[in-house]
């Protein structure tokens, strides 16, 4: 079997900023039946990730987690991952790997994925892609070994959870 490869180089501040969850496998701390699951990242001031996650759960309630990845070579493809408040985030063991598997030259679409083959998603900068694009970006997770048998496709409303929603929960 191949081994799990991230790009070769990624520009992190070309991958800042919005994108929506296309599909992923599953997550066990993340709901299946949650809907218009955005993810945006945005740089610390140490230089590290932010990375707030919000969607609306399954009794459609706004819901959030923010969490921090930090690069692990100049690569910046290849990233640890944790959401454990930041007072605890010394622990060690606490990470979890992110990898971009995948990403087109506009940066409007990258495969992510775990090198052990549990995690994986298909982001998009919009909340729908073309039936070929997908296809193309699961083809290399299929060439990369992941068994997408369980994949997960969550719907997109169009509604989009805001800090105001947060806020009010």
């Amino acid at each position: 079997m191949t081994d799990v490869t991230a790009v070769r180089r990624l520009d992190l501040n070309r991958y800042l900023g919005r994108w929506y969850e296309i599909c992923r496998l599953p997550l066990r701390w993340e709901d299946e039946t949650a809907t218009d699951i955005t993810a945006n990242y945005s740089l610390n001031e140490d230089g590290n990730v932010r990375v707030d996650n919000r969607c609306f759960d399954e009794d459609g309630k706004p819901s959030q987690a923010v969490g921090e990845a930090v690069p692990v070579d100049d690569a910046k493809s290849r990233l640890k991952l944790t959401f454990l408040p930041e007072y605890i985030r010394w622990i060690p063991f606490t990470k979890a790997d992110y990898w971009v598997l995948k990403i087109d030259p506009d940066y409007h679409t990258a495969l992510v994925g775990t090198p052990d083959r549990k995690y994986l998603w298909i982001l998009s900068r919009q909340p729908e892609i073309s039936e070929e694009t997908k296809a193309e970006f699961l083809a290399e997770a299929r060439r990369q070994g992941f068994d997408l048998t369980h994949l997960i496709t969550p719907r997109h409303t169009g509604r989009e959870v805001t800090d105001e929603m947060l806020e009010r929960d």
